[in-house]
């Protein structure tokens, strides 16, 4: 919904099929003297949606997901499934029982698991806590599962003490009850991940704020291999992507290769001459590149889009400050065309929003950091694409220093697969072209060691001759 709407009365909400914005489905209430727990009226269980007993007006949300449980075959994005595979297997273990399981983008399966395991602590949790940040080290792990069990200690003692006073026995306040439960259980269950393998978590650097008070602290595995297994459990699973490596990817999921079947499709259907990429070779860009080197290749991008004046395209490149000071020092012609699209842009548009501008203005140009995948610049939309920097991992991140220590081939395979997924923004079917330019002459050191790595579609354009 685009707005939101206060309706007291249950029924006609529904009816009106406005959303629920108490968000709680189950609650505990204090009933003749007794604390119970209190069904939504309108959710229905499984079994009703199984034996289409429920009722007319029950809530849409748990139709869908239910619908999708008992179903042969279902649709689901991968956070909706996962949650199902972590927190609630048990609960609908008959309904999982499924023969195969197919799961697209699966270059990205990586970055789905590990929203499950480890944990984020906040400010305001240990403020909540009434915890003194001075006494904890922020880069020790030791320090940091301190600091997890501190908070879980204090969330137990909140709810303790609200149950046993005198204000809750008059009017209890589950809801405040529920949600300190509810961070209770994630942090415990994110301890016993922790403890089970603690050589295999690393603390990255806390997020700090405009004056250096820490907002966030993130604890993350190194190896999701151990937890993969768990969240893929049918007896044949299809992993589809245009840009995996097979070695890479068993290693990283934790997958015997003598029980998975690679197939590499030999060619690609789309015409070579539709998806050209030209190595421009203009300078390497890293973090010890000069501003001569950075300037040279705006410079590339300027005349690239001038010789483009009458197309829509799009520049990627690593980071948000290359973007604005790709922006800050074109021509002023070009830099009228280009607008900046990441996830929240200037005035809080959203990225679909500014895709949508772009597709009004018939010489737009994105310029973003974010948009290597996910994003469908089909026809016109995009007829030229400039990879102005290759887009490494960030390695002064301690998880994905301490992965590319452990497994040397992960980071040359993540830069490779982000590249190859840039290649196609602006490809989308076999009568869809557009011209990519290249400018970081990293690219060739990366498609070096890589070699082995890139599938065969990609051969005829990046000049690999097949053994």
């Amino acid at each position: 919904m685009m707005h939101s709407e206060k309706v007291e009365n249950d029924r006609r909400a529904m009816r009106w099929g406005l959303t629920c914005d108490k968000g709680i489905c189950q609650e505990k209430i204090n009933k003749n003297g007794k604390e119970v727990v209190e069904v939504c009226e309108f959710k229905p269980s499984i079994k009703q949606v199984e034996e289409h007993t429920y009722k007319q007006e029950s809530c849409h949300y748990y139709m869908q997901k239910y619908e999708g449980l008992i179903s042969k075959h279902s649709l689901w994005n991968y956070h909706a499934f996962f949650q199902i595979m972590k927190f609630n297997k048990k609960l609908f273990g008959e309904y999982l029982n499924r023969k195969v399981s197919v799961f697209d983008e699966a270059h990205k399966i990586e970055d789905q698991i590990i929203q499950f395991v480890g944990f984020d602590i906040f400010s305001g949790q240990i403020e909540e806590c009434n915890l003194k940040s001075e006494r904890y080290d922020f880069s020790d792990l030791d320090s940091m599962i301190q600091l997890a069990d501190d908070i879980a200690y204090a969330y137990a003692k909140k709810i303790k003490d609200i149950k046993e006073s005198d204000a809750f026995t008059k009017e209890p306040d589950y809801d405040t009850v529920y949600r300190l439960e509810r961070r209770y259980d994630r942090v415990a269950q994110a301890k016993i991940d922790i403890m089970a393998d603690k050589d295999n978590f690393v603390v990255n650097d806390p997020v700090r704020d405009i004056n250096g008070n820490v907002r966030t602290i993130s604890i993350k595995p190194i190896d999701v291999s151990k937890f993969a297994n768990s969240f893929f459990e049918t007896d044949y699973q299809i992993f589809m992507s245009a840009t995996i490596d097979s070695h890479s990817f068993c290693e990283n999921m934790g997958l015997d290769e003598d029980n998975v079947c690679f197939v590499d499709v030999p060619k690609s259907p789309f015409p070579i001459d539709n998806r050209r990429i030209d190595f421009l070779n203009i300078r390497r860009l890293s973090y010890g590149s000069t501003d001569e080197d950075e300037l040279a290749v705006i410079k590339t991008i300027d005349r690239i889009l001038d010789e483009h004046s009458e197309h829509r395209g799009l520049i990627l490149t690593s980071s948000i400050p290359r973007c604005h000071k790709i922006l800050k020092y074109l021509s002023p012609k070009n830099a009228r065309r280009v607008r900046i699209c990441h996830s929240i842009n200037k005035d809080g548009k959203t990225q679909d929003e500014v895709i949508t501008e772009h597709a009004s203005d018939p010489t737009g140009v994105l310029l973003s950091s974010s948009l290597w995948e996910g994003v469908d610049l089909k026809d016109d939309l995009s007829r030229f694409q400039i990879i102005a920097k290759v887009p490494y991992p960030n390695y002064k991140e301690k998880r994905i220093k301490e992965k590319m220590n452990k497994f040397p081939l992960w980071y040359t395979s993540q830069t490779l697969t982000k590249l190859l997924q840039g290649f196609g923004r602006s490809i989308r079917s076999d009568s869809d072209w557009a011209r990519t330019y290249v400018l970081d002459t990293a690219v060739n050191n990366v498609l070096f060691k890589a070699q082995r790595m890139i599938p065969k579609s990609y051969h005829d354009i990046l000049g690999i001759e097949d053994v």
